[in-house]
């Protein structure tokens, strides 16, 4: 199938302020510990809608009510209508988000027959690893032909973990339909993880243009095999993630080995939700950089091997280990070290982050839920991100390597056995 490419030209640009102004003693939001060590980018979310002309107005009535609704949750939200100050906290004095008009020179179906992660970086109002931007949120409406549109957001990672991300815009959302109850984040990450001295530690470390992002769609069938799979050869039966983040990790072996240095070790990271970490357990909105990642110690894996290890170093990701990471000082020095083996090539890493489970397609704004959640192209290389199907229990895999890596990674016979058809709309 050919690669579809489209062009997106702005037709408008806003700057949404919150609803109500925010009171003089919450002017300043300080970050936390692991606010400061988290990475300079953008997160991105991307909901597709199509169009249906039973129940959506206009586009310019959908406009204008995202933008109302968007300035009331930005009252609760408000640090996100602030500006940064250096790696410290946010200022937040309610200068506004930057609310983008896109029209689209495609239909909506040509983009979901084929989705093309850094084609749809287009669709984004942020270059996501631009690090010297002072916005923490963005929001840009793509228009399609058909009718059918796009919400972008773009998040900055310096405030924020995927679940407060995805929690914003599910109280967005819910703002937008009018809920009569609505829940308040929770601004508690600086108090439970004061910030540090982070004098010789560089957040951007890894940010890089020299990847690919491409996108890999598994059925629940082939993952259900893939654990069957596993599960004779581990001691428990892994879960989906596990399952696939194992067999992605043994083909991403295969598709290194000959690179570099013959005899080099790997390092196997996922990221961890630290709220049910906690005893007793935080809320879910949490607001904040309320993650850290298991991380295994360097590795010799042999290609043709599934890799079963990571389940036992998320397991020590508990609240002993929550507690020594409020004191800070051990874990900022193992991340500089760990830093400076990754700058030297020492070891190659490869990052696993999972969005299953996630509420994504809980995002109806009052004109029903999205016929798809995508992500552009991602920010670091050697990265994985899972996201659910819509439908069917399969999960969406991005994968951004470098391009030789990714050569070699994307015709490996025994990954294009368990890989389905990238089309959204079968």
């Amino acid at each position: 199938m050919g690669v579809m490419k489209f062009e997106a030209e702005v037709i408008s640009k806003h700057i949404i302020k919150p609803a109500s102004p925010t009171p003089d003693h919450l002017r300043h939001y300080q970050f936390s510990f692991l606010d400061q060590i988290s990475p300079p980018v953008y997160s991105p979310l991307l909901l597709f809608y199509e169009f249906n002309a039973k129940i959506q107005p206009n586009i310019t009535e959908i406009s204008n009510h995202l933008k109302t609704s968007l300035a009331k949750v930005l009252s609760l939200y408000y640090p996100l209508a602030g500006r940064f100050k250096d790696n410290q906290y946010v200022d937040c004095n309610d200068n506004g988000v930057p609310y983008l008009e896109v029209q689209v020179n495609c239909k909506l179906s040509d983009v979901l027959n084929n989705p093309i992660p850094g084609e749809l970086n287009k669709l984004m109002p942020f270059e996501l690893d631009n690090v010297a931007n002072k916005y923490p949120l963005g929001v840009q409406l793509n228009i399609f032909q058909c009718g059918g549109f796009a919400i972008a957001q773009c998040l900055t990672h310096k405030l924020a973990d995927g679940l407060s991300y995805f929690t914003f815009s599910k109280t967005w959302a819910a703002t937008a339909r009018g809920e009569p109850k609505i829940e308040h984040p929770q601004f508690i990450s600086a108090t439970l993880f004061p910030p540090r001295n982070l004098s010789g530690f560089d957040a951007r470390t890894g940010i890089t243009r020299n990847k690919v992002s491409k996108r890999f769609v598994f059925s629940a069938s082939d993952i259900e095999e893939l654990r069957e799979v596993q599960a004779n050869k581990a001691s428990a039966r892994p879960s989906r993630v596990e399952a696939l983040s194992s067999f992605i990790l043994s083909r991403f072996v295969e598709a290194t080995k000959d690179i570099g240095s013959p005899d080099k070790f790997y390092r196997v990271v996922h990221a961890v939700n630290l709220r049910s970490r906690f005893e007793p357990p935080l809320p879910h909105h949490s607001f904040g950089n309320l993650y850290r990642v298991a991380m295994t110690a360097p590795l010799r894996i042999s290609s043709g091997e599934p890799f079963h290890g990571i389940r036992e170093e998320i397991s020590k990701i508990d609240n002993a280990y929550v507690r020594k990471l409020q004191k800070g000082d051990e874990h900022l020095s193992s991340i500089k070290t760990i830093a400076k083996s990754f700058a030297k090539g020492e070891q190659v890493t490869i990052s696993f982050s999972s969005y299953c489970r996630f509420p994504l397609y809980d995002n109806d704004f009052g004109w029903g839920r999205p016929t798809w959640v995508g992500s552009p192209a991602l920010t670091f290389k050697n990265l994985v991100n899972f996201m659910d199907t819509r439908e069917g229990g399969g999960i969406e895999a991005y994968i951004s390597l470098e391009e030789e890596v990714m050569t070699k990674f994307e015709s490996d016979v025994e990954l294009l056995a368990y890989v389905s058809s990238s089309a959204v709309l079968n």
